[in-house]
């Protein structure tokens, strides 16, 4: 497993953060959030409750892209908590990390809504969960991609990402 990266994806409220950290923890890992890599701009954007466009993710995409070529280049195992909403975000991200892999925490719209809007202190505004859902386009079935429920307890997906980083 060594040099391997894992981006932990979903929308907004699926966990990333928990869950990349928790496992980060669990197996020795270097953690970096992704949220850490937004421009002021768009962190200004996302609090008023408006979308994020490609064009808007273009320069946070990039950042993580380097951050990824250097964990790659040095051997670092890291999770790094990310939307990757879109196909294309994830393959620019592969595109930096040879064999990286995603981490899918799934759950419905609804679910989202209700973790979101009980997030205090975070910049990320509630109606942006619709945009988020529309924006997502599922990794379900691509290579390198475990697909969980987000709404398990979080040990339980420690231990399923372990097991699959293990055994893969």
């Amino acid at each position: 497993m060594s040099g391997t990266a894992v981006v932990v994806m979903g929308v907004s409220g699926c966990g990333k953060s928990t869950v990349g950290k928790a496992c980060a923890e669990a197996l020795g890992w270097d953690f970096v959030d992704g949220d850490d890599f937004h421009s002021e701009a768009s962190i200004a954007k996302m609090r008023a409750g408006e979308p994020l466009t490609d064009s808007d993710r273009a320069e946070w995409l990039r950042r993580l892209s380097e951050l990824l070529a250097d964990a790659h280049a040095n051997d670092r195992r890291l999770f790094l908590p990310c939307s990757a909403l879109r196909l294309a975000y994830r393959e620019q991200l592969r595109s930096a990390h040879p064999g990286l892999r995603f981490v899918f925490l799934s759950l419905t719209q609804d679910d989202a809504l209700a973790r979101v809007s009980q997030r205090h202190g975070h910049f990320f505004a509630p109606a942006l969960v619709a945009s988020q859902f529309a924006t997502l386009e599922s990794p379900v079935n691509e290579d390198g991609v475990l697909t969980v429920d987000a709404m398990v307890p979080v040990q339980t997906l420690v231990d399923q990402v372990s097991t699959w980083l293990i055994n893969a």
